[in-house]
């Protein structure tokens, strides 16, 4: 375990405005918008801010505001942030951030959960493949045995919350699952999506309302996933040479969870949006970070036995522009003690309303003592 800096070159940047600066755009078809993909109008836009205003070394600041480490966990390098609490009996947890976004999507909520006298110390890692970490895919349940490594034997914590989305929520959910004997409880803002194996006589009404709205999600909005779980090196070349392709990837799935007037707000900001897309671009971690969804899926789909439902609390937040699922789908995975609808907030809600998500956490886990 040895101390870490963000410190990306000038040559880096250099590279990347003269990257931006030679983009051949595509086109795109007459009063289009969003709905064939990211907007190219819109992508304009954004790209000259990037170019022209957008100020990497004051995020680059922003970043090494807090403690940063590099730790050798069971072979693999593990990027994280360590913030310890202010509070006497500071309760250790760690966060996990999903696809597309990164250790990052925490910042906003790092002194909310470290200043108080209820408070945290925080774990927040770059997930392997992602940000600082090695470049090495796995599966989220192999994730979720290095978290157990670094928070145990790396940190030496006995025992340790955690929470996490998207990505996150399944390694989460693999946490409690595997070890509910160091994993004292677990808050997740969504809890996995029906894949067609369910089945239905066991279903409520709700949940088989839920299962045909993700149904109708995936035709629709869910390429990106199936392109991740089957063919994801076929789209890295692209991803890894363009800035621009880069960032219309991961527009197109931020404008899935908002409507396109609120893409930036979604992410918590125009600046926080490009930060993010700058920490896949400087470490090129766009490759290994789709391959995490392969894994995943040679996991689910090759005979390995399903996570068997924990009996360790859990808290769920369901935010607005997240997928609605009802507190009976939760119930068949993990223990719920705890299940609310929030009242403002999509996908990424620790960028987007970070105040109102870190209320929640506070609330949530100091609710079981």
């Amino acid at each position: 375990m040895k101390p870490f800096t963000v410190n990306i070159s000038e040559e880096v940047i250099s590279d990347l405005k003269n990257r931006i600066q030679s983009t051949r755009w595509p086109g795109e078809p007459e009063g289009s918008d969003w709905h064939f993909g990211t907007s190219e109008k819109y992508l304009k836009n954004l790209t000259d801010y990037w170019l022209n205003e957008y100020d990497w070394k004051k995020y680059e600041e922003q970043l090494n505001q807090y403690p940063q480490y590099l730790a050798d966990v069971d072979g693999i390098q593990i990027h994280f942030q360590h913030i310890k609490g202010k509070g006497k009996s500071s309760k250790p947890l760690i966060l996990t951030h999903g696809w597309p976004d990164s250790f990052y999507r925490f910042h906003k909520i790092i002194h909310l959960l470290t200043d108080g006298d209820q408070s945290f110390d925080l774990i927040i890692p770059s997930i392997p493949g992602f940000g600082f970490s090695g470049k090495a895919a796995v599966s989220s349940e192999a994730v979720a045995d290095l978290w157990v490594t670094l928070m145990t034997e790396t940190l030496g914590y006995k025992k340790f919350y955690a929470a996490g989305g998207d990505v996150g929520m399944s390694v989460t959910k693999a946490l409690a699952s595997k070890y509910p004997d160091i994993v004292e409880a677990v808050h997740f803002t969504d809890i996995g999506y029906p894949m067609g194996q369910e089945d239905p006589n066991s279903m409520t009404e709700e949940e088989k309302n839920f299962a045909q709205f993700v149904q109708q999600w995936w035709y629709s909005e869910g390429a990106y996933a199936m392109i991740h779980s089957t063919k994801p090196q076929s789209l890295a070349y692209a991803l890894n040479d363009s800035p621009v392709g880069l960032a219309a990837w991961i527009l197109s799935f931020g404008n899935a969870g908002a409507p396109p007037e609120l893409i930036e707000e979604a992410f918590g900001g125009k600046d926080e949006l490009l930060t993010n897309i700058m920490i896949y671009w400087v470490t090129q971690t766009i490759s290994s970070s789709m391959r995490m969804y392969k894994m995943d899926a040679i996991a689910q789909w090759g005979g390995s036995q399903p996570l068997q439902k924990t009996s360790v609390p859990a808290g769920l937040a369901v935010f607005p522009r997240e997928a609605q699922f009802p507190r009976e789908w939760a119930e068949r995975f993990v223990n719920v003690v705890s299940f609310k609808k929030m009242e403002s907030g999509g996908h990424f809600a620790a960028l987007e309303v970070p105040q109102i998500f870190a209320d929640e956490l506070l609330s949530f886990f100091y609710s079981l003592e």
